[in-house]
């Protein structure tokens, strides 16, 4: 049906006998179209080298190969940050090495020198909770490569440590103990996202690009008291730093570590 109105119908409209006409909706703008930048940042670097190919503009060429350079240059870092990826088994004799002064090791790339996240999870096989801990944290060293998790058993790790403490983590930045968690999961069964989202707030890991958390990366510096507003014992186990103050190492004689 037409929608433009016949002489009649004016006729009508003029004497008041059809009601006014409906002003036409405008007709929307087109959405703008994507600049280059937002195409290229889409694009991989096998398909800006593609690209760059097949375009004939010098100018486009050298834009899309300055884009390509940037892109393989941050590839190779982010490939030579995560290295790790998996949670690696260690002995009472390799703590030192594998913990305390890993985290001394600046990151590549790392101009403020902050040194690696290191998470040491200590556990005992056959207790429930920490058994599934261990499965949340082998998928959090998948999920998050740029921390170096190790795994221990707790009393290889400190002498006659009470089956109560585990599964228990200590997190180390810089050669020194940054966290301590403990008892994690006695009051009731916690999922992946908790340890995760903890463990963010601890500093221990960063968020994941691909699944954001309600966290951000600027926590990695946030004091025990910043954390005290946002999660409790209650809630969390048992969540403390004030027992491994300056310790590096909890089975050093000298420790003063609460257990």
């Amino acid at each position: 049906m037409s929608n433009q109105d016949t002489e009649f119908d004016e006729a009508l409209r003029k004497h008041g006998i059809l009601p006014p006409r409906e002003p036409t909706p405008p007709t929307p703008s087109p959405p703008l179209s994507p600049t280059l930048d937002d195409i290229l940042e889409e694009l991989t670097s096998t398909e800006l080298r593609e690209l760059g190919e097949d375009v004939q503009d010098d100018a486009v060429e050298r834009q899309i190969a300055q884009r390509r350079a940037q892109l393989i240059v941050k590839e190779r870092l982010d490939a030579r940050r995560t290295h790790f990826g998996t949670v690696i088994p260690i002995g009472r004799d390799d703590y030192t090495r594998e913990v305390t002064e890993a985290s001394k090791q600046d990151e590549p790339g790392d101009s403020e020198a902050r040194g690696t996240r290191v998470v040491c999870f200590l556990y005992k096989d056959g207790i429930l909770r920490s058994d599934r801990t261990h499965i949340h944290v082998r998928a959090l060293a998948t999920r998050h490569p740029r921390t170096k998790f190790v795994s221990i058993v707790g009393d290889k790790c400190i002498p006659n440590l009470p089956d109560s403490r585990v599964p228990m983590f200590i997190v180390y930045r810089k050669g020194q103990i940054v966290t301590q968690i403990v008892a994690w999961g006695s009051d009731r069964e916690r999922k992946l996202e908790e340890l995760e989202g903890l463990l963010i707030a601890s500093g221990a890991i960063i968020p994941s690009e691909k699944k954001p958390l309600d966290l951000n990366d600027d926590q990695d510096e946030e004091s025990d008291e910043d954390f005290s507003q946002t999660g409790s014992k209650s809630n969390w186990a048992s969540y403390s730093t004030k027992s491994v103050r300056n310790s590096s190492n909890p089975h050093d004689s000298g420790s003063d570590f609460d257990l």
